[in-house]
């Protein structure tokens, strides 16, 4: 007993202690010891709440919910820290005036940054959705030397590599854009890597309006010894006839956005949604969720029918390394060849799993699919095309399109990812993370340094590198590919910066 006892008794002097040194700190009321003690203890036993420092008033006060239309029109509100704290000292204000102002304070600061945040959200969706009069002008330069100059009408390729095209000896590459300079720059960097060019076929898809413009650059501007395609849609057989999917769902998909989302002013308007809801409402609306070039990568195999395997590009790509070692990989019978986006360094861009793109709290998405399961990434894809034509993959991805058009588009937000997700699920194998780097047009925590050591960079998100609101230290990624001194690139006024 008397050892229990000096064992309590130290443990209550250590106690004590530590409780008289904390008041000391605190610099509250002077009381002793055992006062203290006591007056510590007490609440706890009894089960009443601990003394604040802070008076009950300011709680009731800050709590209580402020409409804006209170704050229209006050110029007594303080408009910054320092005018607050000087109209406090001057007028030494009670407890109850003091959580007053300050709470309309901070109510008017969270409505100017919630308003200049949409505005900015608002301005970049402008910015990246429209056309630079830059790239507007090099189309139409490059249009008019088509139809004036016999040497930018080239057969692309010549009649001697045709041949090359459908020769599975050859690495296929295939790029889908109506971007004639974005185009430009991701063929130069797959070439210009390549350790054996002379052995690269580069497929370019591109529309009606975009053919012209895109076969004058490349008729102009040779990338021998790689063999170059420039085709239009319409060129393809399989696509001038009969009835393309994905076309009938585009038209109807038009439909359901302008009767339900309302355009860029009803989004903004909208004052009850929280500033990245309407990020993602606006970025819905881009041009290029509703073009067919976004789509184009589900109809590989009939596009390519004597293709076995090709590697598909992304225009806001930059390729930095040699490309032929993808034909390496054992695709293990998988279709389709990415990056996953679940793990990685950099835990803002590599944390997407189903649950980051597709709506979990519709149950048809909730009964089908796992929302942990890791997404991949769109932009640098290895297709194995003889796979793909064993499978339903084509099926089901126009499947989910009509699914989510049937519900007025509450599956998922935006783009071709989400249905990619859910039609390639259980046919991708995973390749190394060193191909494929993303994320460099929607943030800028990436290194250069990093960045340049990836063997392909995509600049996915609203700050593409030929924007004016691409990230500065990023761009030259992209801008080494481009030839700032060329006759078009200067009389369009294109520059590095």
């Amino acid at each position: 007993m008397l050892f229990y006892s000096l064992l309590f008794f130290t443990f209550l002097v250590r106690f004590v202690f530590v409780l008289s040194t904390v008041d000391s700190i605190d610099g509250g009321t002077k009381c002793s010891t055992i006062g203290c003690l006591g007056k510590r203890l007490g609440p706890g036993i009894f089960g009443r709440r601990l003394d604040s420092a802070i008076p009950e008033v300011m709680y009731q006060v800050l709590e209580k919910p402020i409409n804006k239309d209170e704050l229209k029109g006050r110029s007594d509100i303080p408009q910054s820290l320092e005018e607050f704290l000087i109209e406090v000292k001057k007028s030494r204000l009670d407890a109850r005036t003091f959580a007053l102002k300050l709470r309309e304070m901070v109510s008017l600061m969270e409505q100017r940054t919630r308003t200049a945040k949409i505005q900015e959200y608002l301005y970049r969706h402008v910015a990246s959705s429209s056309i630079p009069k830059q790239l507007h002008c090099l189309a139409l330069r490059l249009a008019n030397e088509h139809s004036t100059n016999a040497s930018a009408r080239l057969q692309l390729p010549s009649a001697e590599l045709v041949p090359a095209l459908v020769d599975n000896s050859y690495f296929h590459f295939v790029l889908a854009s109506d971007n004639v300079l974005a185009a430009s720059v991701v063929a130069k960097s797959v070439v210009k890597n390549a350790l054996r060019p002379n052995r690269f076929v580069l497929h370019i898809i591109t529309d009606r309006k975009t053919y012209y413009p895109m076969q004058a650059w490349f008729s102009l501007h040779t990338l021998s010894p790689a063999i170059i395609e420039v085709k239009a849609l319409q060129h393809f057989d399989w696509f001038s006839k009969g009835k393309v999917p994905v076309l009938e769902v585009m038209e109807k998909d038009q439909q359901v956005r302008s009767q339900f989302r309302g355009g860029s002013s009803a989004i903004v308007a909208n004052n009850s949604e929280k500033p990245y809801v309407i990020a993602a409402k606006l970025q819905a609306l881009s041009p290029k969720y509703n073009s067919v070039m976004n789509h184009i990568r589900i109809y590989l195999p009939e596009l390519f029918p004597s293709l076995d395997k090709v590697v598909f590009l992304d225009d806001d790509i930059v390729v930095q390394t040699d490309l032929s070692p993808l034909w390496d990989i054992d695709m293990d019978g998988k279709v389709n060849g990415a990056v996953e986006t679940c793990r990685g360094d950099d835990k803002f861009v590599m944390s997407k799993r189903f649950k980051s793109y597709l709506n979990f709290s519709h149950p048809l998405i909730a009964q089908n699919f796992d929302p942990s399961v890791c997404a991949w990434a769109y932009g640098m894809n290895i297709f194995d095309l003889d796979a793909w034509r064993k499978t339903n993959i084509s099926l089901t991805y126009h499947y989910w399109l009509e699914q989510n058009l049937k519900s007025d588009l509450s599956l998922w937000q935006l783009g071709t990812l989400p249905p990619g997700l859910i039609a390639f699920h259980g046919h991708v194998r995973v390749i190394d993370p060193f191909w494929h780097m993303l994320g460099l047009g929607y943030q800028d925590n990436t290194s250069y340094e990093d960045a340049q050591n990836a063997g392909v960079v995509h600049f996915n998100g609203r700050a593409k590198p030929w924007l004016d609101i691409a990230f500065p230290k990023l761009r030259p990624l992209w801008a080494k590919y481009v030839d700032f001194s060329d006759k078009f690139i200067k009389g369009c006024h294109i520059r590095a910066s």
